[in-house]
């Protein structure tokens, strides 16, 4: 799992949707999964997963009808798809009664739950989360960190979380790397980073790099 941290306005959703194939660079190189891009991004159709910081669900579907028409758009047949959707539904750890209402009556942790399984379900080598527990309450958020947490083990899937909680980067992820308008400008494991500034963690480490004081 790799953090990707930096303040607002620093790159890191751009950076993100480069890499998922949303948008386009206009200049530098971008490879993933061994596919240039733009060039080949159709063949990154399946590989990649992203959750948007401001994903919605159908709030006219149910829980379970949002987890299952995103898996028939990856499945080839009705079977694969309910399998994929019976996977979602136990990532999103909501009960069958709360998965058969409407998403417009959810709470945004329960709505963040079930757009987390629509992303994860899919077991795709590459996942790109952008601020996946953003807004949420303590208990939201740290069932959100344990399902993530819990799918990177279980599928070794690359993960590319960007996040604004340090204490969340550091206790998620293998590599960190910090971007400052455009450029990355420090990267390495939560405690290489930590060390190479004098920093007690995290966040400390994050303010004196950002606001300059931190090593070449």
């Amino acid at each position: 799992m790799h953090g990707l941290i930096g303040p607002n306005g620093s790159g890191k959703t751009t950076t993100m949707r480069i890499i998922s194939g949303i948008i386009k660079r206009f200049e530098g190189k971008a490879e993933v999964l061994g596919h240039h891009l733009p060039p080949e991004r159709s063949k990154l159709k399946g590989l990649v997963a992203y959750l948007p910081e401001d994903l919605r669900l159908y709030g006219r579907l149910t829980g379970w009808e949002n987890i299952l028409y995103f898996a028939m758009l990856y499945a080839d047949t009705r079977e694969e798809a309910e399998s994929m959707a019976e996977y979602g539904a136990r990532i999103a750890g909501l009960s069958e009664k709360d998965l058969a209402r409407r998403a417009s009556e959810y709470s945004k942790g329960m709505a963040r739950r079930v757009a987390l399984a629509r992303t994860l379900m899919t077991r795709s080598p590459l996942t790109i989360l952008d601020e996946p527990t953003s807004g949420l309450d303590v208990f939201s958020a740290y069932r959100m960190r344990e399902s993530i947490r819990e799918f990177a083990r279980e599928t070794g899937s690359t993960v590319i979380i960007s996040s604004h909680n340090m204490l969340e980067v550091q206790n998620l992820c293998d590599r960190v790397t910090l971007i400052l308008r455009g450029r990355a400008v420090a990267s390495g494991s939560p405690k290489e980073i930590i060390e190479s500034v004098g920093a007690a963690d995290l966040e400390e480490a994050f303010v004196k790099l950002a606001s300059g004081g931190g090593v070449e």
